[in-house]
């Protein structure tokens, strides 16, 4: 059984729960408390978890016996443990209020085939669980799940490497962290290349994140833990105080959220040279201070389009970039990606300069969004569609690069348009071009004089036929 087949059958339990009441977002929640004891189990890793709170004691147990040990189980794990396991557990309450309910799942996740979900990686299972939610429009999952294409071509343009410290200030369920470690991995042969310290580092310490919503967070951990990361993962708001803390970074990749804080407050970090209540600016203004100021430390994040052209302090928080990094490329997403239908977004890749001045000497724009199918559930983002992109970010000479989506501006020409970086649009061939139409003028005086010349044939054959009655 594959990994696929597995995630297909656990998700199909959740109709099992329909009748009391569970959203998918608090079914993958509960997936992952009694996932979290099964795969402890088959990992031989249970050492973390008290004897009497283990897989074999829940798995033996029935009717309202089971519900009242699960409960139990949940408070224990949460308040007598340490480490992840008290992580995850922390604050955890079940939803399931139906004791047949809870057997059905347990015995369920029990009889699946967990030699081979092992052999495939129970982290690329977890992660096909959190794909389907977030793919699921009633989860509203998706605001916390970027498309794996997506994080694979960022990571890839970024090129982590051995010994840097990454971090995603609003991980989600941390798939750019995993990304950014698989990369690694990839590249020192599963860290057998490294020292014993240095592949320590980047188990430990290489990779983190910070994440607000509590049962994100839960997720983001467990994801981490089957994917053989223990790196921090902080519970807390980046835009608050506590983010001052995340600095310091030589790789940032990162979706964050859109919108403004509820209530309309200001960003209560009182570090921010530009205070504002936009989410997405504040976040742009966090990242690249967060980074080493060390003409390396370079980071790419996803950002709707006004964070291009808003004026104000968007205009101030763009040159300040501008200013502190080299804000080297501007991709232009496509829409219908990202759980909102219509939203606009770009990647911002930029790399933080050794000084804080004239870091940006031109900018490179390629522009993913026009003429491009509508992208959703039914023609999903695929590789493919960024190999012309993928191609002209790399190449040796980027003015040579000869593709119509890749537009280049120097900073000058940014200046002149007032620091606006809404550029680099291409023609859209489904909307008229109104440069090609007549002249209004022309056309009114030409139509004036085809009606004039009308009405004198049409005189001329009244009076012919006037002339022909008479006689």
């Amino acid at each position: 059984m594959t990994n696929q087949e597995i995630v297909a059958k656990l998700w199909n339990l959740c109709n099992v729960l329909r009748d009391d009441g569970i959203t998918y977002h608090q079914y993958v929640t509960e997936l992952t408390y009694i996932l979290f004891l099964k795969m402890a189990k088959e990992t031989d890793t249970e050492d973390a978890i008290p004897a009497a709170y283990r897989w074999d004691a829940l798995k033996d147990r029935k009717g309202l016996d089971l519900k009242n040990y699960y409960k139990e189980l949940l408070d224990r794990l949460g308040t007598e443990t340490t480490g992840r396991v008290r992580e995850i557990y922390a604050g955890a309450a079940t939803n399931i209020t139906e004791p047949k309910n809870l057997e059905k799942i347990i015995t369920s996740i029990d009889e699946l085939d967990w030699f081979s979900a092992k052999e495939e990686g129970l982290g690329g299972l977890y992660e096909g669980l959190l794909e389907k939610n977030a793919g699921e429009k009633k989860s509203g999952a998706g605001q916390y799940f970027t498309p794996r294409v997506l994080i694979d071509v960022m990571t890839r343009l970024i090129k982590p490497q051995p010994g840097e410290r990454c971090n995603d200030p609003a991980c989600g369920t941390f798939g750019f962290m995993i990304a950014a470690a698989q990369a690694v991995r990839d590249a020192t042969d599963d860290y057998d290349d490294l020292t014993v310290d240095e592949a320590n580092f980047e188990i430990k310490e290489a990779f983190t994140g910070c994440e607000l919503v509590h049962d994100t967070h839960r997720l983001a951990l467990m994801n981490a833990m089957l994917h053989g990361i223990e790196g921090e993962i902080y519970l807390g708001d980046t835009l608050s105080n506590f983010g001052k803390r995340l600095k310091d970074y030589d790789v940032v990749l990162t979706n964050p959220p859109f919108g403004t804080k509820k209530g309309g407050e200001r960003a209560t970090r009182d570090d921010f040279t530009y205070a504002t209540s936009n989410k997405q600016l504040n976040f742009l203004q966090h990242i690249y201070r967060s980074l080493k100021a060390d003409g390396k430390a370079r980071a790419a994040v996803v950002l709707p389009d006004n964070v291009l052209f808003a004026d104000g302090d968007g205009q101030a928080i763009r040159r300040d970039l501008m200013e502190k990094c080299d804000l080297h490329t501007i991709l232009r997403l496509p829409t219908g990606i990202f759980y909102a239908q219509g939203v606009k977004t770009n990647v911002l890749f930029f790399t933080r300069g050794a000084g804080d001045q004239g870091n940006t000497r031109e900018v490179a724009f390629y522009d993913l969004r026009t003429n491009m199918p509508s992208f959703g559930k039914t023609h999903p983002l695929k590789k493919e569609y960024f190999a012309g992109f993928i191609a002209a970010y790399e190449a040796a000479d980027r003015h040579a690069v000869r593709d119509e989506r890749w537009h280049i501006y120097t900073r000058e020409e940014i200046a002149a348009k007032g620091d606006s970086l809404d550029l680099g649009l291409i023609k859209d061939d489904s909307i008229i071009d109104y440069e090609d139409l007549p002249d209004p003028v022309e056309s009114a005086e030409s139509a004036i004089a085809s009606l004039q010349e009308a009405a004198k044939l049409l005189q001329e054959v009244a009076d012919e036929l006037r002339a022909a009655k008479e006689k």
